[in-house]
């Protein structure tokens, strides 16, 4: 589709412009860049309480519109604080889409260091999770339902063929034709996050503080939020977390798939650039494979 390589420059000069124009009851309040801020959003601190997210790119420009309309109506039924949208902003002064402004939550980024041998932030997430899986879905409509695990086929195989040497090619492939091939979930869809993982918790004082980013919210099978099991828990953690959830075998190796295949799919893309972020992805693709 045309357009859908825009990557607009976000300055914090546009930004305080777009916020002072279209809301200038916050036209007083410092504007402070979030950094680093993610990949898919520009960030900035608004005063004290608030902040201020425009995408980056075109893919996620549908999020300030998903969260402010779910994420009011689930925050109250969830143990662990999320972002409260405030107000979608509109396109304008040459940005392109829809942005957001949301409540400013607290916290440092979960790291496996901090939380990864943590039981109760193990049985906390699980508590999250099992608390967004109950809430209703009516009213959800049919886009979404998210992408299937059999989508992202032909780019896995593509991704354990380059990674071949590095990790373990054919263990790789024996799970991913294990998930593929894995019961399909048994019962009503439910909701799940989306992109539940390590960079999508903040922490408070080595707590569980709060879950972010909910681009990926959608309504089907719960299996791809079993990404946190991988990407931040250790063995004993993970198993913590297994038991609480209440996950079985099918789900749990479909879930093991989308581990599989979303740090295939980072490693790939920033492992070259960023040792952090292979560090991340190692661990993930590591744990996968471990179960």
């Amino acid at each position: 589709m045309a357009g859908t390589d825009i990557r607009p420059e976000i300055t914090t000069a546009l930004v305080r412009r777009l916020v002072d124009t279209q809301f200038p009851q916050w036209s007083g309040l410092p504007l402070t860049l979030v950094d680093p801020a993610g990949s898919d959003h520009v960030i900035h601190r608004l005063g004290d309480e608030l902040s201020v997210r425009l995408p980056r790119q075109a893919g996620v420009i549908g999020q300030a519109a998903k969260e402010a309309r779910w994420l009011p109506r689930l925050a109250p039924h969830l143990p662990l604080p999320v972002p409260v949208p405030v107000a979608v902003g509109e396109p304008g002064l040459g940005y392109p889409w829809p942005w957001a402004v949301t409540r400013w939550l607290d916290g440092e980024v979960a790291t496996a260091e901090t939380l990864g041998d943590s039981a109760e932030a193990a049985v906390g997430l699980a508590h999250f999770l099992v608390a967004l899986q109950q809430f209703t879905t009516e009213g959800a409509s049919p886009d979404l339902s998210g992408a299937p695990l059999a989508a992202r086929d032909q780019d896995t195989r593509a991704a354990i063929a380059e990674t071949d040497g590095v990790f373990d090619a054919e263990a790789m492939t024996a799970l991913w034709d294990a998930a593929l091939h894995a019961p399909g979930r048994q019962g009503p869809p439910v909701w799940f996050h989306g992109d539940f993982h390590t960079g999508n918790l903040l922490t408070v004082d080595g707590r569980l503080g709060a879950v972010i980013d909910f681009g990926g919210l959608g309504v089907g099978d719960p299996a791809p939020d079993l990404m946190i099991a991988f990407t931040l828990l250790s063995a004993d953690s993970r198993a913590a977390f297994r038991t609480a959830l209440g996950v079985d075998d099918a789900t749990w190796l479909r879930g093991r798939g989308w581990a599989l295949a979303t740090g295939l799919n980072a490693y790939t893309a920033y492992a070259a650039v960023s040792p952090r972020i292979a560090a991340q992805t190692t661990r993930q693709i590591t744990a996968a494979l471990t179960g």
